[in-house]
């Protein structure tokens, strides 16, 4: 592959002459929006009290997915294997340090994909997460540079925020501490570090204009960078990224006060599933980079994560749905210039949440777990030609990539995860896949390690979830699926039932009213494990 041109090597792999490649009839555009952390809270899926009418006029002419999920629930680890269409152990991108093409120097994406058959790529806001990538927002990606944030879409009475946030006396605070910190030599991301330990609000209600922060200012940005597209004579794949509802809930006031703090519902269920095994929990520790949390409880059998104050979940709540709706403003801006610049008959529109967040159940806040509300994701496709409709079929973030290329007349590259999603878009009845399949690390106890003669004290939770259940592994010793798989490395297993507990409260994978169930997705999971190892084998 190093030594063939990009075009070369994508023929070769499609068994196509470069002659074939380079003749393209006309293709569609695609808009490519993705939104950090957003759970499937929005209209179209069912909830009633979010405002999301943008989205849901989007949803209303698409494929609404309603059991698609994540690869891993966390920024870098979801993105890296949605935007190559490859599962986390091929990308080898489990944190938020790794950068993609340091371990996977000759990897495909799928915006370098579309470019090497003609397309303009450009991308503005978050696509990848930016520490998982070079400085260039994964270079090979774009045929136009990343475009960044401009100070000329921001309000003059306002400004940039200072960090995300625009009150007075926050931003105040912010420059004081800066220079203490400077005061002390500190630079970069220890200086960062150190005003974050003095002032760093979880939420901000502020009565300032949505380009005061810095999706509405993208936003903007975006709609200017569409009009250019247009003009062009190449089809362009525009990917535009939105960081709202991501902490901290930051929002202008007009979304907050399309909620009453009264009505914000706190999580029916709020205690440790029964059986449940505590390495699915983890103690909402980026929550806890936040100075207006309170301080954490201990862990226990019943209750694992923190114990809120009701007043602080409904604050949190709250912000989360503002944001959602202010992010939701900000898509409407794209998808009206859209609208507005003749193109949206011949644009794939793709919206996706890179993956869910708890909001208080399981006593649980964040994302970082394979329960349903952080593995489950929204995912909406609009597509010339295709009906509306709505489908449970279960489907996960790699089938984006062979989607987009099977919509847009492309040749499917063969070494690809997922499956292309065009069958259930034809008919949502369709099942392209039994299940779709994500995974959590957790650092494993080290006294437990030394003690079973393991080398690597990591573990990893394979979670398989079909149309209803889910059944997760933990595996030990570091395991990963290009290892060979071994009882002895099971930790622990878990098993819901969603047509009888859709809110996780049991843990049946050793009932015996579920014996035979659990042994088929067992087998199920040991076999795609095995499978993987083949295929991922260097």
């Amino acid at each position: 592959m190093k030594n063939l041109s990009l075009k070369a090597t994508i023929a070769a792999q499609l068994g196509l002459s470069l002659t074939a490649l380079q003749a393209q009839p006309a293709r569609p555009n695609v808009l490519f929006i993705a939104v950090d952390d957003l759970k499937p809270i929005l209209g179209c899926y069912g909830d009633p009290l979010v405002k999301t009418p943008n989205i849901d006029k989007l949803a209303a002419r698409s494929t609404v997915f309603m059991q698609n999920y994540c690869q891993q629930a966390v920024s870098g680890p979801t993105r890296a294997s949605l935007m190559t269409g490859m599962r986390p152990d091929y990308t080898r991108v489990w944190d938020l340090k790794t950068k993609m093409r340091d371990i996977n120097p000759d990897i495909l994406s799928l915006p370098q994909y579309f470019r090497s058959w003609g397309y303009q790529t450009a991308g503005i806001g978050k696509i990848y997460d930016p520490r998982c990538v070079d400085d260039d927002l994964d270079g090979p990606s774009w045929s136009i540079p990343y475009y960044r944030r401009s100070d000329k879409y921001f309000p003059a009475s306002t400004g940039r925020p200072e960090g995300q946030y625009q009150l007075p006396e926050t931003r105040a605070l912010i420059r004081k501490f800066t220079a203490e910190g400077e005061a002390k030599g500190l630079k970069g991301k220890e200086l960062n570090d150190y005003v974050g330990t003095k002032i760093k609000p979880s939420v901000e209600c502020a009565d300032v204009p949505d380009h005061a922060y810095n999706d509405g200012a993208n936003a903007l940005h975006a709609r200017d960078i569409l009009s250019e597209l247009a003009k062009g004579d190449k089809p362009f794949f525009f990917a535009v990224g939105f960081s709202k509802p991501h902490l901290p809930f930051v929002a202008p006031k007009k979304y907050w006060d399309l909620y009453s703090r009264k009505a914000m519902p706190l999580a029916a269920f709020q205690k440790k599933s029964e059986n449940g095994p505590d390495i699915a929990y983890h103690t909402a520790g980026e929550l806890y980079s936040y100075t207006d949390i309170p301080p954490i409880s201990s862990f226990s059998d019943q209750k694992p994560g923190l114990d809120m104050p009701v007043e602080k979940q409904k604050e949190l709540i709250h912000g989360y749905y503002a944001a959602t709706s202010f992010t939701d403003a900000q898509i409407g801006i794209v998808l009206k210039a859209l609208d507005s610049l003749g193109l949206a008959g011949n644009t794939i529109v793709v919206l996706w949440g890179d993956h869910g967040w708890h909001l208080g159940d399981h006593n649980l806040w964040c994302k970082h777990t394979n329960f349903e509300q952080a593995a489950r994701t929204p995912l909406i496709i609009s597509a010339p030609g295709m009906n509306p409709a709505k489908t449970t079929s279960p489907t996960e973030f790699i089938d984006i990539f062979p989607t987009l290329c099977e919509l847009s007349g492309l040749q499917i590259p063969g070494h690809l995860d997922g499956k292309s999603l065009a069958p259930v878009m034809k008919n949502p009845e369709t099942l392209v896949k039994e299940y779709s399949l994500s995974q959590y690390p957790r650092p494993g106890k080290g006294i437990e390690a030394s003690r079973l003669g393991w080398s690597d004290g990591q573990c990893m939770g394979y979670s398989l979830r079909t149309q209803r259940y889910r059944y997760t592994l933990w595996l030990g010793d570091g395991f990963r699926s290009y290892k060979p798989f071994s009882e002895e490395l099971v930790v622990a297993t878990e098993m819901y039932d969603y047509q009888k507990d859709p809110l996780e409260t049991r843990n049946v994978a050793d009932d015996p009213a579920y014996t035979a169930e659990s042994r088929k997705l067992k087998a199920e999971m040991i076999s795609f494990l095995k499978a993987q190892r083949g295929k991922y084998d260097k």
